[in-house]
C-alpha cells in the first residue's frame, strides 16, 4: 500500500474513532450514577423474624396468588408493607415483613395501646414545665400549655390527631415520667409478641436504636382496634381543642384536624372509601410510614406501609391505597403467606415461636358478621369490625373472640366547604426532623 493511502487510511480510522468517542465515553457515564444510587439504597437483613410464619422472614415480595388473583401493584416503592386481614389475622402478601426500621409516629399507636386503659378520660390533669421537658426540637405540636389543666380525653385527641409529642409527654409524665412508660411499651410490644419494637422515645421521635416492623405495627394496631377509645380517637376527622385560659376570660377552643390524610383528604390526597384509622409519621430517620384500617363490603383490611423511595408525592398514602385495593380485590384468591399472632397470654398452642395459631380459633363464624354500612365518599356509616381471630377467650387478657366491633359514629367525616387544602398549602405538619 502506498504511502499516500496509509496515510489517508490512518486520517479515516482517527477520525471514525473520534466520531466514536463520546458515544463510547457516555455509556458508562449514564450507567454510574444508576448503579450507584441503587447501590446506596439500604437492603433487608438476609434473616429476619419469622413471627407469623416462615415466608415472612424472607427478604423480597411474598405472594401466593390462586385463580382469578389481581397481581401487585407495579408502583410500590415502600421498603416494607403488609397487607392482612384484620379479622382473621391472615398475611395476604407482605414485602420485608420483618425489617427493622424506624417507626415515626406510628409508634404511638404501640403508646395508646398500652396507656389508654390507665386514665380515665375525664380525669384532668394540671401541666406543668417538668411535664414537657424533653420534647424533641421541631417535633409535631396539638399546643399543650404549661400552667394549664386538660382533660385525659383531650390529650388523646391531641395524640390521635395532631400527632402531638407535647401530648404524649403529658400523659408519660401522669404515668411516671418517660423511662417508666418507655418500659411499659417495651413490655407491652413483648407481651403482643411484636418482637421486632424497640422503643427508646414514646413519641416515635427519631432516637438511635428505636425500631419497629410493618408486621408489628400490624399487629400493634390490631391490637389497638379493640379497645373502644382507641377506634373512636384513631377515626375522628376533626374535634375541637382547648386554647390557653386567660384571666377573666372563658376558655375558647379552636379546632385541630387528623393529620391522617387518608381520613381527612387534605393536601391533595381523596378520603379513602371505607377508611377507620389508624396512624401516621413522618421523621428524617424513618421518611414517611403509615398503618390503616379499612372495610369494604364486610372485609376489614390493615395495611402498613414504610418509607417508601417514590419520588411522587405523598407516596405513603398512594401505595397504601394501591394496597387496599389490591387487597379488597385479592381477598379469598391468594393463599395467605402468614398470620398475625395472639398475644402471649392469649395463646393455647404448644408451640414456642408464636408461629402457629391456636386450632380452630382462627376462624371467624358467619353468625358474627355483622353488614356494611354507607361507603359513599366523604363518610364511612360502616359496622367496621376487627375481631379477635386468633386471640382467645382469656379475661386476663381481655380478649374476645368472633366478634365485631362497630365503628362509632364518630368515624363520620365531615368536609365542610373550603376546608380542604391543596398540597401547594406547606408541609405535612406530622413531621419530627
Amino acid at each position: 500500500m502506498s504511502a499516500s493511502k496509509k496515510a489517508a487510511l490512518t486520517v479515516t480510522t482517527a477520525t471514525a474513532v473520534a466520531a466514536l468517542l463520546p458515544l463510547l465515553t457516555a455509556a458508562p457515564a449514564l450507567a454510574r450514577p444508576v448503579a450507584d444510587t441503587k447501590d446506596k439504597q439500604p437492603k433487608p437483613p438476609a434473616v429476619m423474624s419469622t413471627v407469623g410464619g416462615s415466608l415472612l422472614g424472607r427478604p423480597g415480595t411474598q405472594v401466593q396468588l390462586g385463580a382469578g388473583a389481581p397481581v401487585l401493584p407495579k408502583q410500590l416503592s415502600g421498603r416494607s408493607w403488609i397487607v392482612a386481614d384484620a379479622e382473621s389475622g391472615d398475611v395476604l402478601a407482605s414485602h420485608n415483613a420483618h425489617w427493622r426500621l424506624a417507626p415515626a409516629s406510628t409508634l404511638k399507636m404501640l403508646f395508646a395501646d398500652t396507656l389508654l386503659p390507665k386514665f380515665p378520660k375525664e380525669q384532668a390533669h394540671l401541666v406543668t414545665p417538668e411535664d414537657l421537658k424533653g420534647v424533641g426540637e421541631g417535633s409535631s405540636l396539638v399546643g399543650i400549655k404549661e400552667k394549664q389543666s386538660y382533660s385525659v380525653h383531650d390529650l388523646w385527641l391531641g395524640v390521635f390527631l395532631r400527632s402531638g409529642n407535647d401530648a404524649v409527654h403529658v400523659l408519660a409524665a401522669m404515668n411516671g415520667g418517660v423511662p417508666q412508660t418507655v418500659k411499659d411499651m417495651n413490655a407491652h410490644a413483648a407481651e403482643l409478641q411484636a418482637l421486632d419494637t424497640y422503643v427508646v422515645s414514646p413519641d416515635g421521635y427519631d432516637a438511635p436504636g428505636q425500631v419497629s416492623s410493618a408486621y408489628d405495627l400490624t399487629l400493634i394496631a390490631r391490637s389497638g382496634m379493640q379497645k373502644a377509645e382507641f377506634r373512636e380517637y384513631c377515626a375522628t376527622a376533626r374535634a375541637k381543642f382547648p386554647g390557653e385560659q386567660k384571666k377573666g376570660k372563658k376558655r375558647e377552643t379552636f379546632e385541630i384536624q387528623n393529620t391522617n390524610r387518608l381520613l381527612t383528604g387534605d393536601y391533595g390526597i381523596a378520603p379513602y372509601k371505607g377508611i377507620a384509622g389508624v396512624k401516621n409519621g413522618n421523621t428524617t430517620h424513618a421518611g414517611s410510614t403509615f398503618t390503616g384500617v379499612a372495610e369494604r363490603n364486610g372485609k376489614v383490611l390493615l395495611v402498613t406501609v414504610m418509607n417508601p423511595a417514590g419520588t411522587e408525592s405523598h407516596a405513603v398514602y398512594k401505595e397504601t391505597q394501591r394496597l387496599f385495593d389490591w387487597g379488597f380485590a385479592a381477598a379469598g384468591k391468594v393463599t395467605p403467606v402468614g398470620q398475625l399472632v395472639p398475644p402471649k397470654s392469649a395463646r393455647t398452642d404448644s408451640s414456642t415461636d408464636g408461629t402457629a395459631p391456636a386450632p380452630g380459633k382462627n376462624k371467624q363464624s358467619d353468625t358474627v358478621r355483622a353488614s356494611a354500612g354507607s361507603d359513599k365518599p366523604g363518610g364511612v356509616g360502616t359496622a367496621l369490625a376487627v375481631a379477635g381471630g386468633a386471640l382467645v377467650l382469656l379475661a386476663a387478657a381481655g380478649y374476645l373472640v368472633n366478634r365485631r366491633w362497630p365503628l362509632p359514629e364518630l368515624v363520620r367525616r365531615r368536609h365542610p366547604q373550603g376546608s380542604m387544602r391543596g398540597s401547594d398549602q406547606g408541609p405535612d405538619p406530622d413531621v419530627n426532623p
